[in-house]
């Protein structure tokens, strides 16, 4: 079975062929190919995945190309992680935002409105191109902002796209773990959402909902990560446990002034550490899956550390500290090519689970899946505050695409504008400036 994975120099992408070789079940992948622009890179995770693999039998296979229609035809799985405009295009993405006064994160407020205008014309043209060298593949698609993204590309691909997080998984883990839970996969998580915009409403353990006795115990509810970010007072007020990236929505004044505080912003940081890890992998004599190793390490460490500091939540559990996307991949993987069912957090069209958005609006809920892919399970409304706030972030993302698709400056704007997390129609102009300024893939917009 061949796998391609697309920004296949990305530094992540050892997490997902770490994963695949402890897949030994028959229908597993044996042929990895990477595709990215960057020859360079390429050559670098190459190296990774090489010492990843020394020394286990039938390891997949791993081929490396800068051509996409070479790395798409033929595939049974794409696996999307691409950045368009690259750590640099981050950097100023949270840069031109902060200048403003409000939030530049790559997928929540005016950054990741920038983000998606760049890179839904490259997902899109991805999606044709799937749709014409691979039309029985299936996109896993991980690229930012997610929810987004697949959004566009299900336009091309219907259903066979299929959009991941971890963000879902880890708190769906924290929450069982403090709960006494001993396997998270006995529980049902009662999430729904948007990407990045998604609560945990309950947790039901052999029929029961652990959730309220969560919720009831302050000592166990202040133990864990959001318990820390949030607060226990608000998450009661709630009745809900809160994606984390909701933080950048409630605490909004306090994130945008760490964020202004911080010497380097997330982006910056990334940049500037992945630039020193591709550089050392220069080095035919490193071991570049030590310098991997150390390098992933201090990445975990320092997620949302801005966030934490505001919150006085201190540093991240060890426990937090392994990624997790790769494993909900793998899973999907399996549960489609091998029909070993089962039920993943995951962004898929709406269908009529929520009945305030249409069928073909991308939503973030547990869906069961098969062969025949993702089934998104019904749920039951949102309350009215978490209702108001994805009607407001879906109408803002069909502007983008909207822009995306017409090139028009004026829709731009409006998207933008739109936002809860900006302020003003004179703040969004000068956004729209700001980012064609230093974007040349922003050039298409009028």
């Amino acid at each position: 079975m061949k796998l391609t994975i697309l920004g296949g120099g990305g530094f992540r992408v050892p997490l997902v062929y770490g994963a695949l070789l402890g897949d030994r079940a028959e229908g597993r992948v044996t042929h990895v190919v990477l595709h990215d622009l960057d020859a360079g890179r390429l050559n670098a995770v190459t190296r990774v995945l090489a010492e990843q693999a020394a020394g286990i039998p039938d390891a997949p296979e791993v081929t490396a190309t800068t051509d996409l229609d070479e790395a798409l035809r033929g595939a049974d799985f794409v696996f999307s992680a691409i950045r368009v405009g690259g750590l640099e295009g981050r950097a100023n993405d949270e840069r031109v935002a902060l200048a403003e006064g409000v939030l530049g994160q790559e997928t929540v407020g005016a950054g990741g409105i920038a983000y998606g205008l760049r890179t839904v014309p490259v997902a899109v043209d991805i999606a044709q191109r799937v749709a014409r060298l691979a039309p029985d593949a299936w996109v896993i698609n991980f690229t930012n902002p997610a929810g987004l993204v697949t959004e566009a590309m299900s336009r091309h691909l219907g259903d066979r796209v299929i959009g991941i997080c971890d963000s879902p998984v880890g708190l769906g883990r924290r929450i069982a773990r403090v709960l006494g839970v001993k396997n998270p996969g006995e529980g049902w998580i009662d999430y729904v959402g948007l990407n990045h915009l998604g609560w945990v409403r309950g947790l039901r353990v052999a029929g029961r909902d652990e959730l309220p006795r969560l919720l009831a115990d302050p000592d166990l509810l202040g133990s864990f990560e959001e318990g820390k970010l949030f607060g226990v007072d608000w998450l009661r007020s709630l009745g809900a446990i809160p994606n984390e990236y909701l933080h950048y929505y409630y605490f909004n004044r306090e994130a945008v002034r760490a964020y202004q505080q911080a010497e380097r912003t997330r982006g910056a940081f990334l940049r500037d550490q992945q630039a020193s890890f591709y550089e050392r992998m220069r080095d035919p004599d490193a071991s570049a899956l030590e310098v991997w190793d150390r390098t992933r390490a201090e990445r975990e460490a320092t997620y949302m550390s801005e966030n934490r500091e505001t919150a006085g939540a201190g540093e991240r559990d060890a426990d937090d500290l392994s990624g997790g996307y790769e494993k909900v991949a793998l899973a999907l993987m399996r549960a489609i090519a091998r029909d070993e069912r089962t039920t993943l957090i995951l962004n898929v069209r709406n269908q009529a689970t929520l009945s305030v958005l249409d069928a073909d609006a991308v939503i973030e809920v547990p869906c069961l899946v098969d062969a025949n892919g993702a089934h998104p399970v019904a749920v039951a409304p949102l309350p009215d505050h978490a209702t108001g706030l994805v009607c407001a972030v879906k109408a803002v993302e069909r502007e983008v695409l909207a822009a995306a698709e017409s090139g028009a400056r004026t829709t731009a704007v409006k998207a933008f504008a739109l936002h809860p997390l900006v302020d003003s129609v004179n703040v969004a102009r000068r956004l729209v400036d700001g980012y064609t300024d230093v974007h040349p893939g922003l050039a298409y917009l009028k």
